[in-house]
């Protein structure tokens, strides 16, 4: 399956990656320490909370939880899963991550949780985007299962099975991105507080750019070559 992707997903999967991982560490330092980008610790706080945490904060995660459902939602209904096919929808929905973000900073600078969902949606909507074009290969918004991948790739490897070094590289530029976005998130936060989620909004907006452009040049003979 990975052949069949276009060369660019991996620069396109890396800078995703980095959109997650700065949204995630503005998260993790902004919103009492909880991840924004991956849901396995949130709903552990969940099944925690419901013991020993009021009906509020349990509430809140599970809003956390639903606003990242609807973000995939989202993508689901205007991408068709495992399609490997370009149209606008891609660009429409990067800007709509950006939105997404854009409209977290205003709430989040204002105290209100509505913020926090709204950056659970963009990357639900980023997640669910990226799965859905590249068939359940990429997921650029957290790293566990790409470690899982890229372990049994290795083991694969040692038994005396052939090595996809594309699909190793195209893991490596993400967590390398997803890495890189943490860092990144922590040193901005730090000067611009959330207001740094511009610099995702940014990223988001200008991928959506480049894959119009691309999409305008390219995409009818790639769809040709991808469906022939």
């Amino acid at each position: 399956m990975i052949s069949k992707l276009p060369r660019w997903v991996e620069y396109g999967s890396f800078l995703l990656a980095l959109v997650a991982g700065l949204v995630n560490a503005i998260g993790l330092l902004g919103f009492k320490h909880q991840s924004i980008s991956h849901l396995s610790g949130t709903a552990t706080l969940l099944g925690v909370g419901v013991v020993d945490s009021t009906f509020a904060e349990v509430f809140h995660l599970f809003t956390i939880l639903v606003s990242f459902l609807i973000g995939a939602a989202i993508s689901g209904y205007f991408l068709r899963t495992g399609a490997l096919k370009l149209g606008l929808n891609y660009s429409k929905l990067l800007c709509l991550e950006a939105l997404f973000l854009l409209a977290a900073v205003y709430f989040l600078s204002n105290d209100s949780l509505l913020g926090h969902y709204l950056a659970s949606t963009a990357c639900g909507l980023q997640n669910a985007l990226a799965t859905t074009f590249s068939g359940a290969i990429i997921r650029t918004t957290h790293v566990t299962g790409i470690f899982t991948d890229l372990g049994i790739m290795l083991g694969a490897k040692f038994r005396g099975e052939s090595f996809d070094k594309r699909k190793a590289l195209l893991f490596m530029l993400i967590i390398l991105g997803f890495i890189l976005g943490g860092s990144l998130g922590a040193f901005f936060f730090v000067i611009l507080k959330f207001q740094a989620l511009y610099i995702p909004a940014l990223i988001c907006l200008l991928l959506a750019l480049s894959y119009s452009i691309y999409n305008t040049k390219y995409g009818r003979v790639s769809s040709e070559k991808l469906n022939g």
